[in-house]
C-alpha cells in the first residue's frame, strides 16, 4: 500500500480531490478531501489495493455501503458515496473536524467522569439507533468515535468491519490484536457477535478513556480474549459513579448485559446528576494551521536508528596476575649435613601429604553420608498440581503424603503447604507431607426474588456468582423484576451460574370477539376481567339497538394488548332523528334550504300557480323523523 502522502492531490472518480492526510489504519488511508461537484469538504477512506481484486469483499462493501447510507442519526457518521478505482475501493464520508477519541488518548488526554458519561451516552444512542435497524458495528474502538468541531460525537465505520471480515485479503500483522483490545468474550468462545457485543466494546473504550488503560490486556490476542471469559470488569477509583454502569455493560454473559438503549439511558441519568461536563480536548486537524497540519503528516521514510556503540577497548597497562609456585630451595651437592638437610626436608614434605590424605578420607566419608545416605533433594511443590507433585517426589526417591485439604484461591488439587523445605537433603523414602487446595470456598446464594434485574445481577457479581437471565410473563410481578432464581438459597460452588427469571409483566391480552351487539355492561365486564380499561363512547346506529355495543377500538381479535390499556367501547344511541322545522311564511327558496339543511329532501311542492311563500309541510313541522325522509312543501 502506498504511503498516505503519495496520494495527495489525486482526484477520485473525477470528483473527490485528496487534500490532507488525516491518518492511516490497518486497511485504509483517510483523507480530508474536496467534493468538486458539490463544493464541500468530505472525508475519503481509501482502502487497501489488495481489496480491489476480492469480488466477495466488493459485493459485501456495495451492499453494506448502500444499507449504511440509509442511516440518519445525529450520532452516526453519514456515508455520502462510494466507488472503485483500479488500486482499490473508497468510501466518501461526512467530514468532522474534531478528530477521534483515539487522537485525544494519543495526545495524553483522559476524560473525567462527566465527559465520559456524555461521550458514552451519545455513542450508545448511535449504536441503539443502528441496532434497531439490524446493524451490528463489530469494531467499536476509540478510532471509530469521531467528533465535530463542537464536540458532538458520531460513530463511524458501520458495515465496514463486516465487509472486511468476509474479505480474503489478510490485514497487516497486529490488526487483529488491535481489534481484540475491545472485543467481547463471545469472540474467544466462537459465539456469534450481536448488538450487545458492541455494548461490551463501548464499555471498555470508556474505561480506557477515564483510567488510561484497557482492562484484560495480555501479550497475545487469544490471551486477551480468554481473560474476559467469565470475568467481571475490574474496578478503578478513577471511575467513580460511572463504575457500576460500565460493570453492567461489560458483563461476560451477553444476555445479562445492558442493551445500547439501556446504557444510553443510564449514562444520561448519570450526566444529569453530575456537574456540567467541561469541553472535550479536541485534537482534530481543524485545530491546526496548515503548517502544523503538514508537519503532522506521516513521513515517507524514517532514518534508521544508530547501531550499538562498540565495546570499549581493554584497559591498557594492566599486568596479568600469574602464580608460578615457590622457587625450589638450593640443596648442597654432597656431604652428611647435606643428607640430613635433605631427610628433614623430606619429612616436612611428607607430613602435609599425610594430613591431606586424612582430610580427603574424612571428606569422602562425609560425602557418602551426605550424597548417598541423605542424597535425595526435596523438590519445590507449592503451587504444583497433585499429579505433578507425586511425580517430582517419586523421582527423588521420596514419598508424598496428603494430610489435609483447605479452601484457597489456588485451583483445587494444587499444593498449598509442604512439610520439608525445598532443596533440603533427606534419606530415601522420607515422607513429604502436603496440604492440598480444595478450591475456593462455597459462597451463599443471595435472595433475588423481588429485586430489579440490575440489582440482582449486581448482587450475584458481588457474591462471585454468574448469571443466566431468562424472561417470562407474570401476572403479579412487574416487568423488570425478578420472579425466581435457581438455586434459590444455600451455599454453592464459587462461580456457579444462577438462573434468574425476570418478569416481562402480564401476558399480552387479545381483545375479545363477540362484543359487537352485546350490552355495554357485558362488554365492560369482559374487558375489566382482562385488566383492560373500557372507555364508553356513543354513536348513532341504524342497525344496533340503543345501549348495545356497535364496535370496540381496537377491534375484537386484536392481539398483543398490554394490561392497563384503554379500549374504546362504542355504544349505540339508536338511529339518528331530526325534527321537521317550521317553514311558515318563508320564501319558497328559504324553506327548501332549511329543510335540506336538516337532511330532509323536498320531493314535492303543492299550491296555486305563482305561489311565493311556504305555508306548511308534510310531515308536519315538529314531527320526529329519520334523516333523508321525503318532505312535501305546501306553498301559497
Amino acid at each position: 500500500m502506498t504511503t498516505i502522502t503519495e496520494q495527495l492531490g489525486r482526484v477520485l472518480s473525477g470528483r473527490y480531490r485528496l487534500d490532507v492526510g488525516l491518518g492511516t489504519g490497518s486497511s485504509a488511508h483517510v483523507y480530508a478531501a474536496y467534493d468538486t461537484r458539490l463544493n464541500r469538504q468530505v472525508a475519503v477512506k481509501l482502502l487497501h489495493p489488495g481489496l480491489a481484486r476480492d469480488e466477495r469483499f466488493l459485493r459485501r462493501l456495495r451492499s453494506e455501503a448502500q444499507a449504511v447510507a440509509a442511516l440518519n442519526h445525529p450520532h452516526v457518521l453519514e456515508v455520502f458515496d462510494w466507488g472503485e478505482e483500479e488500486d482499490g475501493p473508497f468510501l466518501v464520508l461526512e467530514y468532522l473536524g474534531g478528530g477521534s477519541l483515539q487522537d485525544m488518548l494519543d495526545a495524553g488526554h483522559r476524560l473525567d467522569v462527566a465527559q465520559a458519561a456524555a461521550v458514552g451516552a451519545q455513542a450508545a444512542r448511535g449504536l441503539a439507533y443502528a441496532h434497531r435497524r439490524g446493524f451490528v458495528h463489530r469494531d467499536v474502538k476509540p478510532a471509530n468515535l469521531l467528533f465535530d468541531e463542537d464536540g458532538a460525537l458520531r460513530v463511524a465505520d458501520f458495515g465496514l468491519a463486516r465487509a472486511l471480515a468476509e474479505a480474503a485479503w489478510t490485514e497487516p500483522s497486529g490488526a487483529v490484536t488491535g481489534t481484540a483490545r475491545y472485543a467481547s468474550p463471545e469472540l474467544a468462545e466462537g459465539r456469534p457477535l450481536d448488538d450487545r457485543s458492541d455494548v461490551y466494546s463501548l464499555a471498555l473504550v470508556l474505561y480506557e478513556a477515564v483510567v488510561g488503560r484497557v482492562p484484560f490486556s495480555a501479550d497475545t490476542t487469544l490471551a486477551t480474549l480468554l481473560a474476559r471469559v467469565g470475568a467481571s470488569l475490574p474496578m478503578a477509583p478513577e471511575l467513580g459513579p460511572i463504575a457500576p454502569i460500565l460493570a453492567q455493560a461489560a458483563i461476560s454473559e451477553p444476555l445479562a448485559r445492558l442493551s445500547a438503549e439501556e446504557l444510553a439511558r443510564d449514562l444520561e441519568l448519570l450526566s444529569r446528576q453530575l456537574p456540567v461536563a467541561a469541553p472535550l480536548p479536541l485534537t482534530g486537524p481543524s485545530r491546526l494551521d496548515p503548517v502544523e497540519r503538514a508537519l503532522r503528516e506521516p513521513a515517507a521514510s524514517r532514518l534508521a536508528g544508530a547501531g550499538a556503540a562498540p565495546a570499549p577497548p581493554p584497559s591498557e597497562g594492566a599486568t596479568p596476575r600469574l602464580y608460578d609456585g615457590e622457587p625450589a630451595a638450593l640443596e648442597p651437592a654432597s656431604g652428611t649435613k647435606g643428607r640430613q638437610r635433605r631427610d628433614a626436608r623430606r619429612r616436612r614434605r611428607a607430613l602435609p601429604a599425610v594430613l591431606v590424605l586424612l582430610v580427603l578420607a574424612l571428606l569422602g566419608a562425609a560425602s557418602v553420608v551426605r550424597f548417598v545416605v541423605y542424597g535425595h533433594s526435596v523438590p519445590r511443590l507449592v503451587g504444583v498440581a497433585i499429579a505433578a507433585a507425586e511425580h517430582d517426589v517419586a523421582s527423588e526417591g521420596l514419598r508424598l503424603v496428603v494430610v489435609t485439604h483447605a479452601y484457597s484461591q489456588r485451583p483445587a488439587g494444587t499444593v498449598l503447604v509442604q512439610s520439608l523445605r525445598p532443596g533440603t537433603l533427606e534419606r530415601a523414602g522420607a515422607k513429604v507431607r502436603v496440604t492440598l487446595s480444595a478450591g475456593r470456598a462455597p459462597v451463599p446464594v443471595p435472595s433475588l426474588a423481588g429485586r430489579t434485574k440490575a440489582a440482582a445481577l449486581t448482587a450475584l457479581r458481588a457474591g462471585h456468582l454468574g448469571a443466566r437471565v431468562a424472561a417470562a410473563y407474570d401476572e403479579t410481578v412487574p416487568a423488570g423484576v425478578v420472579v425466581s432464581s435457581a438455586p434459590r438459597a444455600g451455599d454453592v460452588a464459587y462461580g456457579t451460574v444462577v438462573r434468574v427469571v425476570v418478569s416481562e409483566g402480564p401476558v399480552p391480552r387479545t381483545i375479545p370477539t363477540g362484543l359487537d351487539g352485546a350490552p355495554y355492561a357485558t362488554a365492560s365486564a369482559d374487558l375489566t376481567g382482562l385488566r383492560l380499561v373500557p372507555v364508553e363512547v356513543h354513536a348513532y346506529s341504524d342497525a344496533v339497538p340503543p345501549g348495545d355495543v356497535v364496535a370496540t377500538v381496537p377491534p375484537g381479535g386484536t392481539p398483543g394488548i398490554s394490561v392497563g390499556t384503554s379500549v374504546r367501547v362504542v355504544v349505540s344511541l339508536g338511529p339518528r332523528t331530526v325534527q321537521v322545522p317550521s317553514v311558515k311564511d318563508l320564501s319558497i327558496g328559504a324553506a327548501i334550504a332549511l329543510l335540506q339543511g336538516a337532511g330532509l329532501p323536498v320531493t314535492e311542492q303543492i299550491g296555486p300557480p305563482g305561489s311565493t311563500y311556504a305555508t306548511t309541510t308534510d310531515p308536519l313541522p315538529g314531527a320526529t323523523v329519520r334523516p333523508g325522509t321525503d318532505v312535501t312543501l305546501y306553498v301559497g
